[in-house]
Parts: C-alpha cells; structure tokens; sequence
C-alpha cells in the first residue's frame, strides 16, 4: 500500500516549508493544466463551420515587417499574392535593411503590393513601430469597406501562411465580439531534433493553452498568423502611433490589451503558419529569453486585466498565466533544493513508500508536459493519444531549458537592458529572387507617398 504521509515529514522546518510551497505550486498548476486539457479538446471538437465565401466579405490585409530579410522575404510575400481572396492587400515595411530586401521587394510586381521604405533615423525602432507604420497607411488600401470588415493579418518574413487559414479566420470573425484569431504555428523545417522539438513545443501551446482559453474569449496573439479587426486595433491605439507598443513581445501585449478592453481572442487549429525553427541551441537560448524577458514586461498589465470585462474564472485564469514566470521560479527553486538535499543525504531516496512517491511526483513533474503533447496530436486519433505519450517524456526534459532561460531574462529586466539582435534566417532550398507575376507593384517612401516600384529585375541575393 502506498505510505500516504506527508511526503516531506522529517525534514528540517525550513526545508519542510519551502518543498512545502513549491508542491502547493506544482499541484495547483498540474490541476490548471487538466482544465486547459478538457477544454482545449472541447475546442478542438465543435470549431465553427467555414466556408470559402466567408472571406469575401472581407478585406485581408497583410502586415510584413522585413529587417534584412533577403533570404526568405520573396518567398513569404510570393505566398500572400498567391492567396485565393478576392479582396487583399499585403503591406511591407523595410525597416532600413542594409542588405538586398529593398532591391528584392521593388522587383516584385503586383498591384496587390504596398512597399513602405523607412529610412534612418525613423528606422529601426522595432516590430510595433514597424506595423504602425503600415497601420497608419492602411486608409489608402481600406477603401469602401467598414472597419469592422477589414481584418489586419502580421505574417513575419520567413511566414508561410496556409491557403486556407483566411477562411478558418473568417469563421470566427463573423461573430462582431471577436477581435483577434491566432493561426496554428508550424515549424517548415523540422527536419532536425532542436527544430522538432519547436514544431512540437509551437502545437503543445496552441492545442492545449490556446485551446483550452479559446472559450472564455482570452487566447492570445502570437504575432506571426495573427489576424485583428482593424476596429479592435483603433480601440487600443493610441493617438499618433498606433496599436502597437515597444515590447519585446509586442504581440502579446497587444492581444492582452484587446481582451481587457473586451474583444475576445480565440485560437483557430486548422489554420496554420509556417515558419523557421532554430537550428542553433545558442541562438534559441537567445530568442526565448528575449521572449521570456517579454513575458515579465507584459506582468505590468495585470491590473487592467482584472478589471477586464471577463467572467470571474476568465480574469484568474488569465492572471495565473501572466504570472507564470512567478511559478516557473518556485519551481525552480524546488527543483534546485531537492537536487541539494538528495546529495547531501538529507533526504535520502529509500524507505517505505518510496516508489510511490517517485511516481507520484513525476506525474506531478511530468504529467502536465505529456498531457500537452497528447493534446497537440489529439486530431491523429488514438494512435496520436499514444504518440503523443510517448514523446511527452523526452520533451519534458527540453521543455527545462527554461531555467538559464528564466535566469537570464529577469537579470536582463533587473538590469534595464532591452536591446535585442534580430534572430537570422537560414538559407531556403529553393531560390526566392524571382519576382511575382503581375502588374507593376505600388511602393511607398516614409512620408507615405505612393510611387512605382524603381527597379524592374529582382537580383539574385547576394550579387552586386
């Protein structure tokens, strides 16, 4: 029979009470994460009907922010003027790239093609103040439709945006409450294990956080494939700059923004985005403490959250989650001191009831982490149920790198650096410099006057 006690009896009184916090944590979080669980399952099951008709009652307009982005930016923009909708516009903003993006974004032709130039020293001012500049030019694309109908969609430079998510986005926007829609995130080159692990760790977030807040109204945007009304934009604009903020997750903050102001957020599964995972561990180290770093910032909001127009149950919850680098710590801190005190042999791992203690901790540990990956292949049937058990085990160990991770981002807030290099793009296996078909493409100079592209051919990157 298992020993039923508490399981840090005996222990000193300080030890005692900190393990003691740290497994009111992990509980409370591993009983948070079955709630997400159930309901992002319920989510999945009953998504609203979609059609291709539905996106016709739109305007899609498309956010490109390009920061030297020659090796994949003809590549995404390609994809968006290819997209089968009847109304669009894709808007590019080149930050100042000091590389062949410029070159390679006036080779294209399209009438469908708006090009914004920024140049120094309005330039590089980060992502925000890169989409408020294509916002505050989106009256010249806009033309008769309403602002309720005109849905803004950030794609990111190495995005790929799945010919159907427009539709799956659609199905959610014809309910007027909804402000944002978050699109699956996939990783196109998931060919090595660190690049899997980050298509799985983007589907566990999506399946199971996102999904399982998609019925309260609080999932959040996550930058590249998220589509906001403009009309819930111009709610949370300010007065001269736009909806955007500087934050390192400026994606964040705004759909945390939009659900305290009331428009609700949902995450739509069947739509997906494509982008490029992170082959280097050290560059992936630096992108999610940057990130991380970004969560901390968006702490700040907290206030405005609890005071949002949310059930009771919606505003904790989300709380909880803007919280979380609070519980990540405790944890950490538990982690740390049993690793302590299983070495100096104040807790030695023997005696009555040991085993099930181990397993019962590593459910606590680890149950959480399989039931996310369970969630993110949920829609293979049960031959995903046990896929997904099978690899929730090894990738909870990946899922640790959120302590150097942690670490570092809260020196970095302490410490008031902010300033971040952008993350590079790989190579792609298939030339990008040709240009689209079609009719000569509109681009515009930092003033916002529109004026022909200047340069016909596209260069082949890296020439002269």
């Amino acid at each position: 029979m298992p020993d039923l006690t508490w399981p840090f009896a005996g222990l000193p009184a300080g030890w005692e009470a900190v393990l003691s916090v740290v497994f009111v944590v992990v509980v409370a979080m591993f009983c948070w994460t079955v709630i997400l669980f159930v309901r992002g399952l319920r989510a999945a099951a009953h998504p609203p009907p979609a059609t291709d008709a539905l996106t016709d009652d739109f305007l899609w307009v498309f956010f490109v922010p390009a920061l030297n982005e020659e090796l994949t930016i003809a590549d995404s923009v390609r994809r968006l003027l290819d997209l089968p909708l009847r109304h669009r516009a894709v808007m590019v903003i080149d930050d100042g790239s000091d590389d062949h993006t410029g070159l390679i974004l006036d080779g294209i032709s399209d009438p469908h093609l708006v090009i914004s130039h920024r140049k120094a020293p309005h330039a590089r001012e980060g992502k925000g103040a890169a989409l408020n500049q294509a916002y505050r030019m989106i009256e010249r694309v806009r033309g008769d439709f309403p602002h309720d109908r005109v849905i803004v969609c950030v794609v990111d430079a190495d995005g790929r945006l799945g010919s159907d998510a427009p539709k799956y986005a659609a199905a959610h926007f014809t309910d007027s409450s909804v402000g944002g829609v978050q699109v699956l995130v996939r990783i196109y080159n998931r060919g090595r294990l660190l690049t899997w692990l980050q298509d799985l760790e983007f589907s566990v977030y999506g399946w199971l956080f996102q999904a399982g807040r998609t019925g309260w109204g609080t999932a959040g945007m996550g930058g590249n494939g998220q589509f906001n009304r403009l009309s819930a934009l111009e709610d949370v604009a300010d007065a001269h700059g736009g909806p955007w903020r500087d934050r390192l997750t400026e994606d964040q903050d705004l759909g945390l923004r939009l659900v305290a102001k009331g428009w609700k957020g949902r995450q739509e599964l069947r739509g997906t985005v494509d982008q490029q995972g992170i082959p280097n561990l050290r560059r992936l180290l630096r992108q999610r403490t940057r990130w991380s770093q970004g969560n901390l910032q968006a702490m700040s909001l907290t206030p405005e959250i609890l005071r949002a127009p949310l059930p009771l149950r919606a505003r904790l919850e989300q709380v909880a989650y803007l919280l979380m680098p609070w519980w990540q710590g405790v944890i950490g801190v538990g982690l740390v001191s049993a690793i302590y005190l299983l070495a100096t042999g104040t807790a030695p791992l023997y005696g009555a009831g040991t085993v099930w203690q181990i397993l019962f901790f590593y459910l606590l540990g680890f149950g959480g982490t399989v039931m996310g990956c369970i969630a993110a292949r949920s829609n293979r049937g049960p031959v995903g149920w046990l896929l997904g058990f099978i690899e929730g085990h090894p990738y909870a160990f990946y899922t640790w790198m959120i302590w150097p991770v942690l670490t570092r981002s809260v020196f970095r807030q302490l410490t008031s650096r902010r300033q971040w290099a952008r993350t590079e793009r790989e190579a792609l296996e298939e030339p990008t410099g040709l240009p689209a078909s079609g009719q000569p493409g509109r681009a515009l100079s930092r003033d916002g006057s529109a004026r022909r592209s200047a340069r016909p051919q596209t260069p082949t990157p890296g020439s002269t």
